[in-house]
């Protein structure tokens, strides 16, 4: 029998996470490659939305009748990633009555499931909205994790025989008689299970057939191969805020705007969003006046916002994709629609495909459809069954309900540990040890730790990203020292340093647009519990002597404000760069 065709996918974000999961499912022999840790782009820095679909029932009906497909789908699949918060468009005074009537009419034209509720009942579902909301339209939006999500699709294409290499950034397309015929990847270096392959240098990886799934850096591997993949990168800030203040998605009932939405994630609610198109997807400014609009203007739907704590803002690109011939001037105008680039059809390069555009609800739909492409061109007959099959931890969800009774699980912290877990819980959770909190914001427990640790090795913001420690509202403050203990006994001194301070730079990122009021007294919190208390600006493991004369007198004494290349700010005392990329999604 013939050897399963070999496909490299390229992008390790919902979409290129999905499309590994269905392709290995199929048969193939699949190798997904990302630059970064899994979510390392959009996907790590979207706002949490389950679409019903509602957005785009007035300017993109098909992209809103995706939505709602797959909506449906994820609730089903993925149930241990969704909460199914519900949603609101709400209409204010100044909203104009004949765009709420649109809307309705856009829902009921894309199947999306509608409901008028005026504003005491749009009040008695969420107390905060401002007092002078007309009335409201209910539709079926919800709340998603995206790297819990990830993972899971991860996890199973993995189980399927997939290969997984993260930190592995592809520098060249191999290009054969104008055929594309494979990757070259330069792996990370360093401690700890960063890849799953070669541990740094650089790998020809030869291939029968190359996705590529990078979203807004699409057009970049497409230049590898001098191929034009016209994407246009658009750029949006999120903020997030220090608790939950809305348990239901709250959407403004208005034409294209920015920061028109609240979404609640986990302990948090997350503000969302502007719209700017940008030339790079890694270099744009992020302006603090952005993150003061955010919570001004959602301020006029609840009110309490203008008063509460910002704990972190981050921005993210969308791939946004538009045929040429289109040209919008816009990018609130382009599509939110998906669109595969048959290269060998398009631009007479066979070998590879690019998918671009979509929306993070319709991550699996677009899978489906590139792997039935992939298929297609080998001969392959096998049915994508992404939409039947439940992701690893939502095989039976009824698991939560057992493991309350079975575990005793009343306090929240045991709740919100079988609640992220899903049906993994009993492997996870049922250890002989100690299970103490080691992240008291977001209830997370050494199993959990441990059980991360098993997958991701001694990168802790792979951890996080499993686990969501050090996302709450002390930014890890509290829990990054704990979060590197448990590394002791498999990593020795230096790596379990490293990975301290690689954590406490991510965690920062963040924090650089919040630093006002209480969050600017819990940055300085945290300076003095990891860079003082801990002595993490002058660490002896490097090797020199600790000055104390010059560590009282402060960073600039000693010209080492950042090890990291960063400021003095506070925060920033343990080597942690104030200049790097954005914050991830929450």
């Amino acid at each position: 029998m013939a050897s399963a065709p070999h496909i490299a996918v390229i992008g390790g974000g919902s979409t290129g996470a999905g499309i590994a999961r269905d392709l290995s499912m199929r048969g193939l022999d699949v190798t997904l490659v990302e630059q970064g840790n899994l979510t390392h782009g959009t996907t790590g820095r979207m706002h949490g939305l389950l679409h019903s679909g509602g957005r785009y029932a007035v300017s993109d009906r098909k992209s809103a009748r995706e939505c709602i497909e797959e909506n449906r789908v994820l609730r089903d699949i993925a149930s241990h990633c969704v909460e199914m918060t519900g949603g609101l468009f709400v209409k204010r005074p100044e909203d104009t009555e004949e765009y709420f009537e649109e809307k309705l009419r856009g829902c009921a034209d894309c199947g999306i499931p509608a409901e008028v509720v005026s504003g005491e009942e749009a009040r008695a579902m969420e107390p905060h909205l401002a007092k002078d909301v007309d009335k409201a339209i209910s539709v079926p939006d919800g709340a998603v994790d995206p790297f819990r999500l990830v993972v899971a699709n991860v996890a199973s294409a993995m189980e399927h025989g997939a290969r997984i290499e993260t930190h592995s950034k592809v520098t060249d397309l191999l290009v054969e008689a104008g055929e594309v015929v494979g990757i070259e990847v330069e792996h990370a270096s360093g401690p700890g299970k960063h890849v799953h392959g070669t541990e740094g240098g650089t790998e020809e990886i030869r291939a029968d057939y190359v996705v590529n799934a990078t979203g807004a850096w699409a057009g970049r591997i497409g230049e590898m191969a001098g191929l034009d993949v016209e994407v246009r990168p658009s750029k949006g800030v999120m903020t997030i805020m220090n608790s939950r203040q809305v348990d239901t998605v709250i959407n403004r009932c208005r034409p294209k705007g920015d920061a028109d939405i609240i979404v609640p994630h986990e302990t948090t609610v997350i503000l969302g969003t502007t719209d700017e198109e940008v030339s790079d997807p890694e270099d744009y400014p992020e302006e603090g006046w952005e993150v003061d609009m955010m919570i001004d203007t959602l301020s006029e739907l609840v009110p309490m916002l203008a008063e509460a704590r910002t704990i972190r803002s981050f921005w993210g690109v969308r791939p946004l994709y538009e045929p040429p011939d289109v040209g919008s001037t816009d990018p609130t105008d382009i599509t939110r629609d998906y669109f595969l680039l048959d290269h060998e059809e398009r631009d007479s390069v066979p070998g590879m495909t690019s998918i671009v555009g979509g929306k993070f609800t319709t991550y699996r739909m677009m899978g489906e459809e590139i792997s039935d492409h992939v298929c297609a061109k080998f001969g392959v007959d096998a049915d994508c069954r992404t939409a039947e099959v439940p992701l690893p931890g939502s095989e039976d969800f009824s698991v939560l309900r057992d493991y309350m009774d079975e575990f005793g699980l009343r306090s929240p912290i045991g709740r919100r540990s079988v609640e992220r877990l899903g049906s993994r819980a009993d492997e996870v959770l049922k250890t002989s040890g100690p299970n103490p909190t080691v992240c008291g914001c977001e209830a997370v427990t050494r199993a959990e730790v441990q059980d991360a640790i098993g997958g991701s090795g001694s990168d802790l913001n792979a951890v996080r990203i499993r686990t969501r420690a050090s996302m709450g509202n002390c930014q890890g403050g509290f829990c990054c020292h704990r979060l590197a203990s448990e590394l002791h006994g498999n990593y020795d001194e230096s790596v379990t340093r490293q990975a301290w301070d690689e954590l406490l730079e991510e965690r920062w990122k963040g924090q650089r647009h919040a630093l006002w009021g209480e969050q600017l007294s819990q940055a300085m919190l945290n300076y003095a519990l990891h860079a003082t208390t801990q002595n993490r600006d002058h660490d002896p493991a490097d090797g020199d002597g600790v000055d104390f004369a010059a560590f009282d007198a402060g960073p600039e004494s000693t010209g080492e404000a950042s090890r990291a290349g960063g400021s003095d700010t506070p925060g920033t005392g343990s080597g942690v760069a104030t200049d790097g990329g954005t914050g991830d999604g929450d």
